[in-house]
């Protein structure tokens, strides 16, 4: 067992090797362009020389300080680096001139209709701030990185909401942005393209939903309002006993009671009088008959 785990390793190792070294390969023949791209550049310069107050306007490029240019001569990227900023020296007939915007690019992302793990369908769209790191990946190894960008955004916020219940959906969404700008980042990584930021803008419920939603917040309120109004009446009635039982214990309390009463009623412009009787000698009118 060991033995073959050990051969499987040495197996990818030099699979791997191989690979690097194609690669080097590659890339030390890549700015070669050969007897005859040597030739045709020659000729080039000629040209340019023999023309030149005319053709001095096709073969100087201005490129800003925000971008870079890539330069191919004769389909090949000139010292697999990009250029600028500044002056660029092209050849009218051999080189091909393209520029790159290094400036964060923001888009919004469609709305999108989704169906949740909990079979709720939602409409979702979204916003992404992403930016150009390596010129020579944006140019060579996809044909539009930024039109590529935005399709891989959209199937990726329904990939990643496709797995979310509602509540999650509502609840996280910061997030949900860090999960789909990390796997945007890794899948936009060999396209030269950094991806900075995903934000979800907006997410629309159906009416039905939002009226469901709606009805049960306002019975959950409803519910807390009666606990809350029954347990005030039950404070209220225990302080109503306290106070019952201290009264009971001095009858000179409840005549002071009367007289508070009166007097807050006396507050207001009142045309009824109102006199407070004793109960001691309605107790005593009872007694005799």
């Amino acid at each position: 067992m060991n033995s073959n785990t050990a051969s499987t390793a040495m197996m990818v190792t030099q699979s791997k090797a191989e690979i690097n070294s194609e690669e080097n390969i590659e890339a030390k023949n890549a700015g070669r362009l050969g007897c005859f791209g040597w030739l045709l550049v020659l000729l080039s310069i000629l040209f340019v020389t023999a023309t030149f107050p005319i053709t001095l306007f096709m073969c100087v490029k201005i490129v800003k300080e925000y971008e870079r240019a890539v330069i191919f001569r004769l389909g090949r990227i000139i010292d697999r680096k990009p250029k600028g900023p500044g002056l660029m020296f092209v050849l009218p007939c051999t080189d091909t001139f393209v520029k790159v915007d290094l400036r964060t690019v923001s888009f919004d992302i469609p709305p999108q209709e989704i169906l949740t793990r909990d079979s709720v369908t939602v409409s979702v769209d979204g916003v992404v701030y992403f930016r150009i790191n390596c010129p020579i990946s944006s140019v060579a190894n996809v044909s539009n990185a930024h039109s590529s960008t935005r399709l891989l955004a959209q199937t990726t916020l329904r990939n990643a909401l496709g797995t979310k219940n509602l509540s999650e959906l509502l609840s996280d969404r910061e997030g949900i942005s860090l999960s789909m700008q990390e796997s945007l980042d890794d899948a936009t990584d060999r396209w030269g393209i950094k991806v900075e930021r995903v934000e979800i803008k907006d997410v629309k419920l159906p009416h039905q939903l939002q009226r469901a939603m709606a009805a049960e917040a306002e019975a959950s309120r409803e519910a807390r309002a009666k606990i809350i109004a029954a347990e005030g009446e039950m404070n209220a009635s225990r302080s109503l006993k306290e106070a019952s039982l201290i009264i009971a214990e001095s009858p000179s309390a409840l005549q002071l009671r009367y007289l508070q009463t009166l007097s807050s009623i006396a507050v207001e412009k009142n045309s009824t009088i109102i006199f407070p009787v004793p109960i001691d000698i309605l107790q005593n009118f009872m007694k005799r008959e």
